[in-house]
């Protein structure tokens, strides 16, 4: 192939790479924002739809397994209860474990060579929790070590952050597990929808999407969000959530 149509096949192809991300982005234009939604009350309990998305897919393939904010997306840990059926524990006054019992009155006797009838005592079987705990030599005697209870591993979520701000933490009261907002997306601005990372695409399609009731442990902070995205308003979608944190929630509304 000659030089020339060599060079004109590299421009066209690059002119057509940056025309698809920019596309993608928002800032041609021609993509229109998903429909606006008015923001959910700011409340500790809420239901919310929720949503899945992988590093995996197609959309997602340029940020790699990456966030908005640079880090490494995270899956949270596995379920942990079903935390709305958690009951409280029940106050028992006095020993539970230990069964009262007063023999029936024996006959009386001087003799104490005369035998006794066998006095029978009730019983109680009781179960005992066994945990787990490591056994470390020292000086060659073992010593029992506590094992320390670990933390819960903390996923990534997705949201509109001016509804939701970067570092707003929230657990799934279906699941216990515990999510932290370190992401936003196109499909989210204006929207009450949370996007909860999954490490796989059959977890993701798992998941779907489910109306689901959430505890926020922490909101995050919107001075801080704003700040953040105030340098990317090139695309449409952080422009409007920049709007409507700076409260001007109807032109965030009419963002197209």
């Amino acid at each position: 192939m000659p030089l020339k149509y060599l060079r004109f096949a590299i421009v066209i192809a690059l002119a057509g790479a940056s025309a698809m991300l920019l596309s993608s982005c928002g800032t041609t234009g021609l993509r229109a924002l998903p429909a606006y939604e008015p923001p959910l009350a700011k409340s500790d309990y809420q239901r919310v739809r929720t949503t899945a998305y992988t590093h995996t897919e197609s959309d997602h393939l340029q940020f790699t397994n990456h966030n908005a904010l640079g880090g490494e997306l995270q899956a949270a840990g596995p379920p942990i209860h079903r935390a709305e059926n958690t009951r409280l524990p029940l106050e028992i006054e006095g020993d539970y474990r230990v069964v009262s019992y007063t023999p029936a009155p024996q006959p009386f006797s001087m003799n104490d060579d005369e035998p006794k009838p066998a006095v029978r005592k009730a019983t109680r079987a009781i179960t005992t929790t066994t945990t787990t705990r490591t056994v470390k030599v020292v000086r060659g005697k073992p010593v029992v070590v506590k094992a320390r209870p670990q933390p819960p591993k903390i996923g990534s979520a997705a949201a509109d952050w001016s509804r939701w701000p970067m570092g707003t933490t929230f657990r799934l009261l279906s699941t216990g597990q515990i999510y932290r907002v370190d992401d936003y997306g196109w499909a989210l601005a204006g929207r009450n929808t949370i996007d909860l990372y999954m490490a796989t695409q059959t977890e993701m399609n798992a998941w779907g999407a489910r109306e689901e009731p959430i505890q926020i442990l922490k909101w995050g902070s919107s001075e801080e969000s704003l700040r953040f995205l105030q340098r990317h308003q090139d695309y449409k979608h952080i422009r409007r959530m920049v709007l409507e944190l700076q409260g001007n929630d109807e032109a965030a509304a009419q963002l197209q």
